[in-house]
């Protein structure tokens, strides 16, 4: 049986390096770090790390898309261990600027288009 389907914005397979530094519930610096992306949308990203990201934090990616760098941040909605001993974490994303939430939609309709082809 198929699970109805939540989320407001669909998420397109994406796998993208970029660094992370998370923050603890008082705004403080915990750790930075290396990561990839997993999967994308306009809400939020599924994020695989060596490291597990507590989900009271918030995070600061900066994703390199092709020759685009855009700066986001988002809030640790939940975290788990996968098969390979990694951790992914769901990230949503709760602040972007008009030109990041741009790019990220440029790269988002490419890759769906590409995909289609």
């Amino acid at each position: 049986m198929k699970q109805d389907e939540k989320r407001k914005h669909s998420r397109i397979d994406s796998i993208n390096l970029l660094n992370f530094i998370h923050f603890d519930e008082n705004d403080e610096e915990a750790d930075q770090g290396m990561g990839r992306t997993l999967n994308v949308s306009e809400a939020g990203i599924l994020l695989e790390t060596h490291q597990p990201i507590d989900t009271s934090h918030t995070v600061s990616l900066t994703i390199g898309f092709k020759e685009d760098v855009v700066d986001l941040k988002g809030k640790v909605i939940y975290m788990k261990e996968n098969a390979e001993g990694l951790y992914e974490a769901g990230i949503a994303f709760f602040e972007m600027d008009d030109c990041a939430r741009t790019i990220l939609r440029h790269y988002i309709k490419a890759f769906t288009e590409q995909k289609s082809a």
